[in-house]
């Protein structure tokens, strides 16, 4: 790979996970799972988080750079690698609590063609800032993305998260967020009012995931597309929504942000193409190219 294209910032973290045959640790944080993903998908990726200097950080810098992304300088810390606790559900889908210190090292978008961040690191500060920093500093010389991801135990207050989520937005080319996440931020609303809303904040390009239900985007200019799931056995849930926002990533380095309707959903089949697989296995585990487009 080249210089890096991608900027992705946020929490790398390990995922203790908790099933009926006992305790198993995956590599996961939203974002170190975008990072990963998009390197997997052949595009050039740094991810700025925050590692300790231990054997959980060691693995995660591993993970990272085995897809063939690059860890940015400033990363690592004294204090202990971060973790989230995940108990799987009958049904596949993931409980989570989190020990998380929310920490991201200021960093510059330089030259990055993309720029990427949410979830955890983009809600709590000190890191939120250096999130946010980052987007703006990146708007209209880079494509910026953003997917809240939300844990509503970390958050903080919804008129909190809200106030935080409408900065990002309006720096974002690009917004991804989870029917779950739309349900939170705003209780009442429908998809379609949800999609509406955040495009009046500022985002060109608006996407709701519906888990095996598939996705609906709003285009920048004003179309509503739908797409529908495709049916796999699932494994477990995690990671799914980072690797449709990493292969959503991966289109927009290819082709740009997308301009028209069926554009529009052909990235999003692809993206749900790339959930589909990360769900049919454990863990946190994204496609590369050769394995999406087979």
């Amino acid at each position: 790979m080249g210089a890096p294209e991608v900027l992705v910032l946020g929490e790398a973290l390990v995922d203790i996970v908790e099933t009926e045959g006992g305790e198993t640790e995956h590599v996961g944080g939203s974002p170190a799972n975008v990072a990963v993903g998009v390197a997997r998908l052949g595009v050039a990726v740094r991810l700025a988080t925050r590692l300790g200097r231990d054997e959980r950080g060691e693995r995660i810098a591993r993970h990272v750079r085995d897809a063939g992304a690059d860890v940015a300088e400033g990363s690592w810390t004294d204090a202990p690698t971060d973790t989230a606790r995940a108990r799987i559900r009958p049904d596949g889908s993931a409980e989570y609590r989190f020990d998380v210190a929310g920490v991201v090292p200021p960093v510059s978008p330089g030259d990055a063609a993309l720029v990427h961040t949410g979830s955890i690191a983009l809600f709590l500060d000190p890191g939120g800032e250096a999130c946010l920093a980052a987007l703006e500093a990146a708007r209209g010389s880079a494509i910026v993305t953003v997917d809240p991801n939300i844990r509503p135990a970390l958050v903080g207050s919804r008129e909190t998260a809200l106030v935080r989520f409408a900065r990002a937005a309006a720096a974002a080319d690009l917004v991804k967020l989870s029917d779950e996440d739309a349900e939170w931020l705003w209780p009442d609303a429908d998809l379609r009012t949800v999609l509406e809303t955040i495009a009046g904040l500022g985002a060109a390009v608006v996407v709701i995931t519906r888990g095996g239900d598939g996705a609906i985007g709003r285009g920048r200019d004003g179309a509503v597309v739908e797409v529908d799931g495709v049916r796999v056995t699932v494994a477990d849930t995690i990671g799914a929504g980072d690797s449709f926002m990493a292969s959503l990533i991966a289109t927009l380095v290819d082709r740009g942000v997308p301009a028209e309707a069926d554009a529009l959903a052909e990235a999003l089949r692809v993206a749900a193409r790339a959930a589909a697989i990360t769900v049919s296995r454990p863990g946190a585990n994204p496609p590369t190219r050769a394995e999406l487009e087979d």
